[in-house]
């Protein structure tokens, strides 16, 4: 019999670079700056597709409370080098007001191909998001549980949101990011397999097309990691509160550890249909934790609060023995102060009624997110 998962986590975060004097986004950061956050942090930073963006990587961690020293120091460090160079990081889906076509690609070459494969649609990518992977050795369970806990996306995406704005426009979303992303392809919620080696097929058939080089190219809300044995999540946007990712990673990893141990009761969480959690998907990127998603067991819709609290319970016995709990339970602190999105939205219309024009009033956005981003972090 296979040992059971160790169910280990990993964060990856992605940021914008902004310009304190501007507030608008590093088009071109000094080369210096990432080779100095690679020198300081060890090989837990690395550069992104477009030069404005940078992303860092936890180790593999045990515990939330690991998790959440590794990532204090990586925001903390990132920072305090950005800063010497007139930069700081921000934590959010999207810039408040930075254009596109203003942004440069990374050079390097896996990202010259996607930007010759995709053209405008990948050089529009000026999005950032939060990435939790999960330790789950086996293949096939590590498939069995990402066809179940796809379920459970759209409700951890609507805690996440933080990217109300595209271009200095109120977009009326919580998490435009997902708009932007879903124009590439191989994007959304997965496929379901029926085992790891029907995963591996797809996989195949896709490379042997010539239509992608490996599975990383899978960008999936979830999926199982190319390079490690984990499930990654991938359709949260970026927090930019630190406790807020870390309530998400400990959501993510016991609500994967419930699944599992329904399996070995032998039962498991009812599929449903791509096209119903769909629709969950598009309520949570449009309205995030103020509206309503379908309980499909049910056959209606609920304030997001009431399932929270479900979600909450159905967590429960695995974020105890996780010793995560209480970080699970911040998910009502979220829902209380509103997400990055909810204060984003709130400071903007705030400055504007102060009288403030509507782009000073996205600066102000800024410079909240700048400080917002580093709250609670101390240096590696």
């Amino acid at each position: 019999m296979n040992a059971d998962p160790s169910f280990t986590i990993g964060i990856e975060e992605e940021y914008l670079l902004v310009e304190r004097e501007s507030r608008d986004l590093a088009a071109e950061p000094p080369p210096e700056m990432l080779a100095e956050c690679e020198a300081r942090l060890s090989g837990r930073v690395m550069p992104e597709f477009l030069q404005s963006q940078i992303e860092v990587a936890t180790g593999i961690c045990t515990s939330l409370a690991q998790a959440r020293s590794e990532l204090a120091g990586l925001r903390a460090g990132v920072a305090a080098v950005a800063d010497r160079h007139g930069l700081a990081p921000i934590a959010a889906g999207t810039h408040p007001f930075a254009l596109w076509t203003r942004q440069k690609t990374t050079a390097l070459e896996r990202y010259h191909g996607i930007d010759r494969d995709m053209a405008a649609v990948a050089r529009r990518l000026v999005i950032c998001g939060l990435h939790v992977h999960v330790g789950i050795e086996d293949d096939d369970l590590r498939i069995d549980l990402m066809n179940q806990v796809s379920y459970f996306l759209p409700h951890l995406l609507a805690l996440s949101t933080s990217s109300p704005f595209w271009q200095g426009q109120e977009t009326g979303l919580m998490s435009y990011r997902l708009s932007i992303f879903d124009s590439l392809p191989r994007t959304g919620l997965p496929d379901r397999f029926e085992s790891f080696g029907e995963y591996q097929r797809l996989v195949r058939r896709l490379i042997k097309a010539g239509l992608i080089d490996d599975a990383g190219k899978l960008w999936w809300d979830v999926r199982p990691s190319a390079r490690f044995p984990t499930l990654e999540m991938r359709i949260t946007d970026v927090c930019t509160r630190l406790e807020d990712a870390i309530t998400i990673a400990a959501l993510f990893r016991s609500l994967l550890a419930m699944l599992y141990r329904l399996k070995q009761r032998n039962q498991r969480w009812r599929l449903y249909a791509n096209a119903l959690v769909q629709e969950n998907r598009w309520l949570a990127q449009r309205h995030g934790s103020d509206g309503a998603l379908a309980d499909f067991g049910k056959g209606a819709r609920f304030p997001f609060p009431d399932l929270l609290e479900e979600l909450i319970e159905l967590a429960r016995e695995e974020a105890v023995a996780f010793g995560c709990w209480p970080e699970v339970l911040k998910a009502r602190d979220i829902l209380a102060r509103g997400t990055s999105a909810h204060r984003q939205i709130a400071l903007y219309r705030a400055a504007q009624a102060e009288g403030a024009s509507p782009e000073a009033a996205l600066r102000q956005v800024v410079d909240w997110l700048i400080a917002e981003t580093q709250a609670g972090c101390s240096p590696a």
